[in-house]
């Protein structure tokens, strides 16, 4: 699945959880029900929000939500999931956006379709899903050729771009086809003195989803030597950041003039958990069960010393105790640590429990209180830290190997329960949507009574 707003479920409160999992489904299978079983591939986490659009401004009613059969990605349970017009808006506008990052993929020859054969068939399939969401849009009355015209508009304004091109250029077409498809949910719900705010609140959700799918794929574009719009724009982090800031504000803003009859499981996605996308793709913020989150400064992990107390160095994820500021505490061990009196400083003989070992180390694993217990010198108090350098980011795979994968993962249950997954095209660290986390959520003001109006801990 893709998409920017990927909510960790502990932060939802039962009852938002089960309708936002009602929309996740009700998508999933309206793309079976009109497209066939492989359209459900197409199924994202930022589509299913038209469906919930919908929703929460007619109210949940009887007509709206069907019991759906077992499925594996529930454990073989029954669930009550949405259907009718913003379940089949959702599936049409998910169809375009996914038949757009397949041409997107062949623009850019990503992995296996810089083969011709491989980027034929994959504009096939592409162009398909842009008839069968036209098909399913025009029932609705959702005109798609505005989405399809955006797609289309995108390459020529790349080619276009250089140094110096506002990105807000870049991100216009995403804008325009994101503000189609919120302002047709007031349509669909018979509100349409809501469809000024909400287009104006889906231009700037397009606007977010560009820069944070950028933000994210930097480091991948620069290795491939792909296009990016951050970077050949020219772009600093910090003006990225700033007009991602500006856009959650104006969101929260447009949210305001919108006359929900529910607009609990909106506010929690368009402001809070959008927020926590803007923060995870910047590094400022992460979920705890997820491990060491990215810090804020560019090219650096965790904390502004590099994920520990040390400095960090670009792309690297300094040890906790290696490299420690002059002046810092413990930033010089004292001598009888370092001398050859201590059988654990570099040099001496090995104790028990194998090379590295420290306080809590042991060969190749966490070093405890003695840092990294790898190999050689690593352990105890007085050995030295080695540098830690990332992995080189993988390469994408092809749309077709994506789809295997993609398959597998279904199959297994990878994509619900699993703690965590490799995502089958992007191959970027993805989490279960239904699995157990233990974290506690910073803000505790928004469970089942959040509204729009009474919201402290957002300023809204």
């Amino acid at each position: 699945m893709f998409g920017i707003v990927r909510p960790c479920t502990h932060r939802l409160s039962q009852g938002l959880k089960a309708e936002w999992m009602a929309h996740l489904c009700g998508l999933c299978l309206a793309l079976r029900a009109d497209h066939g079983q492989f359209a459900r591939v197409v199924t994202n986490y930022d589509g299913l929000i038209v469906s919930v659009l919908v929703d929460a401004q007619t109210g949940r009613v009887a007509d709206r939500r069907r019991t759906a059969g077992p499925c594996p990605l529930r454990g073989m349970r029954t669930a009550s999931v949405a259907k009718g017009e913003g379940a089949r808006l959702a599936a049409s506008v998910s169809l375009v956006l996914a038949s757009a990052k397949i041409r997107d993929h062949v623009a850019d020859r990503n992995g296996l379709l810089r083969r011709r054969p491989v980027a034929a068939a994959a504009r096939k399939v592409a162009a398909g899903w842009d008839r069968a969401g036209a098909r399913t849009g025009a029932a609705l009355g959702f005109d798609t050729a505005v989405l399809v015209d955006a797609v289309d508009r995108q390459v020529g304004i790349e080619e276009l771009a250089g140094a110096g091109t506002p990105l807000t250029v870049i991100t216009e077409p995403t804008e325009t086809a994101t503000a189609a498809a919120f302002a047709h949910t007031a349509v669909l719900a018979g509100r349409p003195g809501n469809a000024a705010p909400l287009a104006e609140a889906g231009r700037l959700f397009g606007r977010l989803a560009h820069l944070l799918d950028a933000v994210e794929d930097r480091t991948a574009d620069a290795a491939e030597g792909a296009w990016n719009p951050i970077t050949a724009t020219g772009a600093s982090m910090a003006q990225t950041r700033r007009l991602c800031d500006d856009a959650l504000h104006g969101i929260r803003l447009a949210l305001r003039d919108v006359e929900f009859a529910d607009s609990k499981l909106v506010h929690t996605l368009l402001v809070h958990e959008l927020r926590r996308s803007v923060d995870r793709a910047f590094g400022t913020a992460s979920c705890a069960h997820q491990g060491h989150g990215t810090g804020p400064y560019e090219g650096q992990t965790g904390n502004p010393y590099g994920n520990g107390y040390g400095p960090g160095q670009p792309g690297q994820q300094a040890s906790p105790y290696g490299q420690l500021p002059a002046g810092a505490p413990y930033a010089h061990a004292p001598q009888h640590l370092n001398g050859p009196q201590n059988p654990y400083a570099t040099g001496g003989p090995v104790p028990p429990g194998g090379a590295g070992a420290g306080h809590g180390g042991g060969s190749g694993g966490s070093g405890g209180w003695g840092g990294s217990g790898g190999s050689g010198d690593s352990g105890g108090w007085g050995g030295r830290m080695p540098h830690l350098t990332p992995h080189p980011p993988k390469k994408p795979r092809g749309f077709l190997a994506g789809c295997a994968v993609a398959i597998g993962l279904c199959c297994t249950c990878q994509l619900c329960c699993a703690e965590e997954y490799e995502g089958p095209w992007s191959r970027k660290k993805r989490e279960g949507c239904c699995r157990d986390c233990d974290c506690c959520d910073a803000c505790d003001c928004c469970g089942d009574c959040c509204c729009c109006d009474g919201c402290s801990c957002c300023d809204c």
